[in-house]
């Protein structure tokens, strides 16, 4: 079931806090939402599960329209908000019984429905507590339960690993992958290496506006620009000499030794020009040994302080 966000805008007052932002998800994607607080990532969740109305724009769940049938579009969403509010005097199962009911389940299958959840969400142990009683780490996994009851075609999750331990934050990544793989999920995180594990394609929104949008890959690559390699030599006579026959070869623009004394250089080809044939056979014919040549890769770490901050 598709997404389609079309010229968005939210806007309180002077302020936009999402600004004209356009963007499509499709069955089977997971993508993942990023950007620093206050860019607008909740707000535009918001408005896709008609919890509120946009400035100016739609948003299309599957051709239907927030602004035609928004009962048929929550029916079809599941969301976790990222403060997570749950009723802390009700027990595990009561609480998942009552949001069942809620979300229209049929009462002969609402039991089924609620074994499975706790089953998948690891929830087993502490399933005769009340939540009040549980850690922030099993309360998120309440959290996913409930939006997960109704088998949404449509999963909206805002920081769904906040609190959770290491062990639980990668149980959380193969369900949603595993969720991912027949229903559309859209992921917010602030934790980076989340995104790259889990996620298909990335989302980076800054001041209300969408300032990257693809794959990891794709979006290290735009990034990179030239060719940028890390390579280490030894078996050299003079480090001087090094630099200096590095800096002879045409297609290289720049030559950086680490300064410890050791052999190893960052070299930054010309746009549109590799060097790393250049580099071995330079090191061939000074019977160099060439222990290291590898492509230094953008961290998504950079590219995202890169693109969200002045």
């Amino acid at each position: 079931m598709s997404i389609i966000v079309e010229n968005l805008t939210k806007q309180y007052g002077p302020q936009k806090a999402v600004d004209d932002i356009s963007f499509k998800v499709n069955t089977g994607e997971i993508l993942g939402f990023l950007g620093p607080n206050g860019a607008g990532k909740t707000t535009t969740m918001k408005i896709i599960t008609c919890f509120m109305a946009p400035t100016n724009g739609d948003v299309k769940v599957n051709d239907t329209s927030i602004y035609t049938n928004q009962e048929d579009i929550k029916k079809k969403i599941g969301y976790l908000p990222e403060n997570n509010p749950l009723y802390l005097d009700m027990p595990v199962l009561e609480y998942l019984d009552y949001v069942g009911e809620l979300q229209g389940i049929e009462k002969n299958k609402i039991q089924n429905r609620i074994v499975e959840m706790v089953h998948v969400c690891g929830l087993n142990d502490e399933k005769h507590k009340k939540i009040g009683e549980l850690s922030k780490g099993y309360r998120q996994r309440v959290g996913l339960a409930q939006a997960m009851i109704h088998d949404p075609e449509i999963l909206i999750l805002d920081e769904p690993t906040t609190g959770l331990d290491p062990n639980q934050i990668i149980e959380i990544r193969k369900l949603i992958r595993h969720i991912g793989k027949e229903k559309t999920v859209i992921l917010s995180t602030h934790i980076l290496p989340e995104v790259e594990a889990t996620c298909d394609r990335i989302l980076i929104i800054s001041k209300g506006k969408i300032v990257a949008d693809g794959t990891s890959e794709t979006l290290r690559k735009q990034a990179q620009g030239n060719e940028m390699l890390r390579i280490e030599i030894q078996d050299y006579d003079s480090k001087d000499r090094v630099i200096s026959e590095l800096q002879r070869i045409e297609t290289i623009q720049m030559v950086d030794p680490v300064k410890d004394g050791s052999g190893i250089f960052t070299l930054q080809s010309k746009p549109g020009a590799s060097s790393r044939r250049n580099i071995f056979n330079l090191c061939v014919q000074n019977k160099w040994f060439l222990a290291e040549m590898t492509p230094v890769e953008t961290k998504l770490e950079d590219i995202f302080r890169e693109l969200t901050t002045e």
